[in-house]
């Protein structure tokens, strides 16, 4: 695992517990997707739209309480526009409609039947928002570590407040 958290750019590396094809359906199907990040209405190509649904009370395989914070963004939806999509080693698409960047997530064999995943999130706006999204990413991929190795996740929410904090700390708070 190699983070790098900048006020303006993200990336993650994380090497995953099944092959290419299966991280791709993760990141493309809507249900899969559901499981670690969001699902939503998604239409897989360049152009089309990748729904995004804010239902992170089902990421938990225990009841957890949604924090407060968080809780006025519980249920809303959304669609971003894939920019890039080359199955099953690149997919791209932007964030707040492009204004807060773009979203590369690239996948490669790592042997083994393991897959490499780079998650770049790059054309933040602002340290506040970096911080965000890292915390949001860093607990998601972390989720989809856990779903593709058929581990328990007890609680999105504390994988969630582990990675702001990271995030928090390389950014400077």
């Amino acid at each position: 695992m190699a983070d790098l958290i900048t006020a303006r750019t993200l990336r993650f590396q994380r090497e995953l517990a099944a092959p290419i094809d299966t991280v791709w359906r993760y990141l493309i199907d809507p249900e899969l997707r559901a499981r670690w990040f969001m699902g939503g209405p998604t239409e897989a190509r360049v152009g089309g739209p990748i729904g995004m649904t804010m239902a992170h009370d089902n990421l938990s395989d225990e009841p957890v309480p949604f924090p407060e914070r968080y809780a006025p963004y519980n249920g809303r939806s959304w669609s971003e526009t894939i920019t890039r999509m080359e199955p099953p080693h690149l997919l791209a698409f932007t964030w707040d409609n492009g204004d807060n960047g773009e979203v590369v997530i690239e996948l490669s064999a790592a042997g083994d039947g393991r897959t490499r995943l780079t998650l770049t999130h790059s054309g933040i706006r602002s340290p506040a928002e970096a911080r965000n999204f890292g915390g949001g990413w860093g607990a998601h991929l972390a989720v989809l570590e856990k779903r593709l190795a058929g581990e328990h996740v007890a609680s999105f929410w504390t994988l969630h407040a582990d990675a702001e904090a990271r995030a928090a700390r390389a950014i400077g708070d």
